[in-house]
């Protein structure tokens, strides 16, 4: 590809906006098509094509534009899209993007309909299902964590052959109707990460959320072991646990005695022998026998994927990771009676400092780690996105450029571009990262080095960047199995 700094300048800014906008509009039916028909879903860079608006699919192409620094655009990728739509492929997971760039980069010494056929070929013929049949899940809790999970799922429904939302447990707040309509007013309306993506109904005689097409039972319940899901029609569930009432095997094992239920994943750090996994560095541990795993924290998902990278390449000696932490609803509004220290003031007004498990809980998923680690947690007055400060002692001395450039190579052509993002921007702010789905984002502007020292910070959005590592977890449990291109992408 062109270096973007050789490019000419168009000579109309307006008429190439207009091509292009354009482009970007006649890509919509084509993913619509490959999604609805053939379960095949696109990517540009690892960002999502299906349900975008021509905006966002617009966007998508600018950014890598900023951090691939190439001149990746719609003039290219919609030839590539127009030859995927042409193909007779089955279920698969396909970077429209990257397959752009190796075009380009090819030469173009083929039409571009034979280079995709060519690209395409170990998919082609195959119609292998991603499960052998749709996989029941269930949402013990509806807070923060659990209506950002119910969203993914409902996005992510597809043909409704893969993972299908059955039902939601709660306990009953309200008497009647009442109840089910602030619930489904709560999944409609979130003052973070905006209004649900689609339309949601109530049905009043089934007790059931309808969001998207997909009828979710609203089931009431003040013990996992009591709930017979057998009678709502649903078997073999896994059950998402979001209260986080439970953390041992003990405590989660009240799931599996319920009928209909076949496994458990905790949305929170879990304790004792329990499996901590995190998607992209050890989920490869996931065995089909397991029947509890924990989904480990939001920071763990955060910190953990940096930390590995820069031991694999640099060697981490020791270090300490500060957390900047949004509030979370366990804290108080005012100040109030709280058991644990200094969370009882008020999280509206203060910086609080309190203790994170997550340095502990690395050493889990990473046991190389292990006493090499301190760290702490500051809670600050914001409702969303955290940022994670990792100041490193690494096995030999290195330049901020070689640090940057190398955390910028990992979140564009590593296994771990789904866990770790790159900014270039020295603008950017909290606010920015809303609704990002890697588990976190590189802020290269703000890296410093000094000699073997090194402070990455690294920004996530604890709820949702941690619902979609949660999801990715959630998959692996269930044994979906998609087709790639490329073969290593986790999209």
């Amino acid at each position: 590809m062109t270096d973007k700094r050789k490019r000419p300048k168009p000579n109309d800014y307006f008429a190439d906006w207009k091509e292009r906008e354009a482009l970007a509009e006649g890509m919509i039916p084509l993913v619509g098509k490959l999604y609805r028909q053939n379960n095949v879903k696109t990517y540009i860079y690892g960002r999502p094509l299906a349900a975008q608006s021509v905006i966002n699919i617009m966007k998508n192409h600018r950014y890598v534009r900023e951090v691939e620094h190439n001149e990746l655009s719609e003039f290219e990728t919609f030839p590539v899209l127009q030859a995927l739509a042409a193909l007779d492929f089955g279920p698969a997971h396909v970077d429209v993007g990257r397959l752009a760039v190796k075009y380009e980069e090819s030469g173009k010494k083929v039409a571009v309909a034979e280079f995709v056929k060519q690209e395409m070929a170990p998919l082609l013929g195959s119609n292998t299902k991603p499960l052998d049949k749709p996989q029941d899940v269930v949402l013990y809790g509806f807070g923060r964590i659990g209506r950002l999970m119910a969203r993914l799922l409902v996005e992510k429904t597809g043909g409704g052959d893969v993972l299908r939302l059955r039902a939601i447990v709660v306990r009953r707040g309200q008497d009647g109707i009442a109840d089910i309509i602030k619930r489904a007013s709560l999944l409609r309306r979130d003052s973070v990460h905006g209004p649900f993506q689609g339309t949601i109904r109530v049905d009043e005689d089934t007790n059931s959320i309808v969001a998207n097409g997909n009828e979710i039972r609203i089931i009431y319940s003040d013990a996992p072991d009591t709930v017979d899901y057998t009678a709502y029609g649903i078997s073999d569930a896994i059950v998402i646990d979001n209260t986080g009432k439970w953390r041992d095997m003990d405590g989660l094992s009240k799931h599996l005695k319920a009928k209909g239920v076949s496994k458990v994943l905790l949305t929170a750090p879990g304790k004792g022998d329990m499996k901590n996994i995190v998607f992209g560095i050890n989920d490869n541990i996931i065995q089909p026998s397991d029947t509890i795993i924990s989904a480990a924290s939001c920071t763990t998902n955060a910190i953990t994927p940096p930390l590995k990278a820069m031991a694999d390449e640099f060697g981490v000696l020791s270090g300490h990771v500060e957390t900047v932490h949004a509030y979370t609803n366990d804290q108080n509004l005012i100040d109030n009676y709280h058991k644990a220290n200094r969370r009882g003031r008020s999280a509206a007004l203060n910086m609080v400092i309190t203790e994170t498990g997550a340095v502990k809980a690395v050493a889990k998923v990473l046991p190389e780690m292990a006493g090499k680690l301190t760290g702490n947690a500051i809670r600050v007055p914001t409702p969303d996105v955290s940022l994670a400060i990792l100041n490193l002692k690494l096995g030999r001395a290195v330049t901020r450029e070689e640090v940057n450039e190398y955390m910028r190579k990992m979140a564009l052509h590593s296994p771990l571009r789904k866990q770790i993002d790159y900014t270039n921007s020295p603008e950017v702010v909290s606010s920015d990262f809303i609704g990002t789905r890697t588990a976190c984002i590189i802020d290269s502007e703000a890296t410093i080095v000094n000699g073997d020292s090194v402070v990455l910070y690294a920004w996530y959005d604890n709820e949702f960047g941690y619902a979609c590592q949660v999801h990715r977890v959630l998959e692996k449990m269930a044994g979906v199995r998609y087709l790639r291109y490329p073969e290593d992408s986790q999209d």
